[in-house]
């Protein structure tokens, strides 16, 4: 039997392949060591640089488009997560809202209200948390509907919760007719009863915190008379307003020609019919209409929308106080996040292209005196 020929060449090729232990093959420099031989193979192996760095980006290409694909997967579970998630909540609410129609019970009712604002309060949350991974367009629609269930929660209770009428008291015929005394513009109101709205002449129930139909006054309130609670503050003109505390939520309507300054606000402010006004304050979100010629000094942790708005000019929030850390903690609001230059216009939906409906307060021509 003819035995193969082998060479000297296979012979020293073959051992650098099938000796593991003692052997090792230097692909680069065709170097095949071992067994006491160091000197260089008469097989010279060299891969090209060239060819290791297309292999290399490959690699890394493929571990790329595995990272894409595993965080699209996570973001869309992240998202189905929060779409039935809310839904669900918000069913819960609407659920409640109706058991208050008609109620007859006023105390149960009041309960159910307070139930229904904590639970509006926790979705807010819920939405604030999943800003980050929501399309923008999902972010919307769940934002309208949390809108919609703030203010059918403010139409039950102004249905459960009615607000005094005014009546007028007989006078006898004898008695002599007395002029009020005339209010000094100048003097804050804090009366006894300033824990409550006036409207039309009367004073409201105690359940709710604000002021209404006052003109040319200054308007304070602490933040032992506030402690958290909704504030209302409606048809003012030339007032000057100061909330020293952390409320729950501020809504401002029918407002002409006022300075309002406001402590941290933990969930959202709303304002509505605001004209020719100065506001400021620090909150979660901002919802602005029908409001033209104002100038807003904001600190805000989600975003600001306006909507039928006119002339409207931003600029970050500056006010101080004392006790407004303490306020920021109660609040629980993010100091260093705010979005304050950072607004959607309802009305304006051309992409990529500045709103010509607000605008931001330059430098030079922003306010630098605050008082308390």
């Amino acid at each position: 039997m003819r035995m193969p020929f082998v060479t000297k060449r296979h012979y020293r090729f073959r051992m650098c392949r099938h000796n593991n232990t003692n052997e090792n093959m230097d692909v680069e420099s065709g170097i095949c060591q071992g067994n006491g031989d160091s000197g260089p193979s008469e097989l010279g192996v060299k891969i090209p640089e060239g060819m290791l760095k297309r292999e290399q980006d490959r690699l890394e290409d493929v571990e790329r488009k595995k990272e894409v694909k595993k965080s699209q997967s996570v973001t869309e579970e992240k998202s189905g997560f929060f779409t039935a998630t809310f839904g669900s909540e918000r069913a819960a609410i609407e659920k409640l809202l109706a058991g208050c129609s008609g109620a007859t019970d006023r105390v149960l009712a009041t309960k159910t209200l307070e139930e229904v604002t904590t639970k509006t309060q926790q979705l807010q949350k819920f939405l604030n948390d999943s800003i980050v991974f929501l399309p923008q367009y999902e972010l919307r629609q769940a934002q309208v509907a949390l809108q919609k269930l703030q203010n059918s929660l403010a139409e039950k209770r102004d249905e459960i919760l009615p607000k005094k009428k005014f009546a007028f008291r007989s006078r006898a015929a004898n008695t002599p007719k007395v002029d009020p005394p005339v209010a000094d513009p100048a003097s804050p109101v804090t009366p006894k009863d300033s824990g409550r709205i006036k409207v039309d002449g009367a004073i409201s129930p105690p359940e709710q915190c604000g002021f209404s139909h006052f003109e040319s006054q200054v308007l304070t309130k602490t933040a032992e008379e506030i402690k958290q609670q909704d504030v209302l503050l409606t048809h003012l003109t030339n007032c000057k307003v100061r909330l020293l505390g952390s409320p729950s939520t501020v809504h401002i309507k029918h407002v002409q020609n006022c300075e309002i300054f406001s402590g941290p606000v933990s969930s959202s402010v709303f304002v509505d019919h605001c004209t020719g006004s100065t506001l400021s304050f620090p909150c979660h979100q901002l919802r602005t209409h029908h409001t033209t010629d104002t100038q807003v000094y904001l600190h805000v942790t989600s975003r600001a929308i306006i909507e039928d708005c006119q002339r409207v000019c931003f600029a970050p929030f500056a006010w101080s106080y004392p006790g407004l850390d303490l306020d920021f903690k109660v609040s629980g609001l993010d100091r260093e996040r705010n979005n304050w230059n950072q607004v959607d216009d309802f009305n304006w939906l051309a992409i990529g292209t500045q709103s010509p409906n607000w605008c931001v307060i330059p430098e030079a021509e922003r306010r630098t005196e605050w008082d308390s």
